[in-house]
């Protein structure tokens, strides 16, 4: 028999840590079906909490960019790509290029994170600041300063402040990570990219702040970064997928 439920009371910071906790979990069950790594999260949690903190100094972000606000921010972090549970596999982790029709259907992570969001505060009634945030990074991660991204081609300062944030430090990740089937590029090599897409991927602030404290990243991303055991565990997560796409 299960034992009785230990109640929270009034304990708000309690009840808050739980939250963020099973908001990590559900968000591991998303990145164990991508080329990422539960250390991953860990890493752009951390990249953006740099960010924000070297933008604040910027008198153009600072009334956004509270305490408060950047802390919400980076809990609502492991959020951001909970849609890629809806994509098929056979897209998910296909190896090669994607045909358009595969591009279309991957492109709906956006919009399958942040829809799930919003029905799940329908069902209970109930919204708060981290998922406000959690509905921002989710719906346009993806977006580009330029107006070249999706899922609503939205450009600009159109771009939550959230999402420009958390778009550099995603990337960045991507590029230095290695996946099972690519090895990623070096700190200086990620750094070049993401400078080179100043005004027409990225934010061009973001990205002057991301110049900075680059060397932060750096010693973020070694700290934490992939184990032999992490990337095992992907290659046979990998492996058992395309033996259960093979037997369908």
């Amino acid at each position: 028999m299960d034992s009785a439920p230990v109640p929270f009371g009034d304990d708000s910071a309690q009840a808050a840590h739980a939250l963020r906790v099973v908001m990590f979990a559900m968000a591991t069950l998303a990145e164990l079906r991508e080329s990422d790594t539960e250390s991953h999260l860990q890493r752009v949690q951390r990249y953006v909490r740099v960010l924000a903190d070297k933008l604040r100094g910027n008198p153009m972000f600072a009334p956004t960019l509270t305490q408060d606000y950047i802390d919400l921010l980076c809990a609502s972090v492991p959020m951001y790509d909970m849609g890629t549970i809806g994509i098929p596999d056979r897209i998910l982790l296909k190896p090669g290029r994607l045909s358009p029709e595969e591009v279309t259907i991957m492109r709906t992570h956006t919009t399958l994170g942040y829809e799930a969001i919003v029905r799940a505060e329908k069902t209970l009634g109930k919204t708060s600041p981290l998922l406000h945030l959690a509905k921002e990074i989710a719906l346009s991660h993806q977006e580009k300063w330029d107006g070249k991204g999706y899922p609503r081609g939205l450009s600009g300062t159109q771009i939550p402040l959230s999402a420009r944030i958390l778009a550099v430090a995603d990337v960045y990740d991507a590029l230095i990570s290695n996946k099972v089937y690519k090895q990623g590029v070096t700190h200086e090599e990620a750094v070049q990219v993401i400078f080179g897409e100043r005004a027409s991927h990225f934010d061009p602030d973001v990205v002057d702040a991301f110049i900075e404290v680059s060397p932060e990243f750096a010693v973020i991303a070694q700290r934490f970064a992939d184990t032999d055991d992490d990337m095992q565990k992907k290659i046979e997560y990998l492996a058992n997928a395309i033996a259960e796409n093979a037997e369908l």
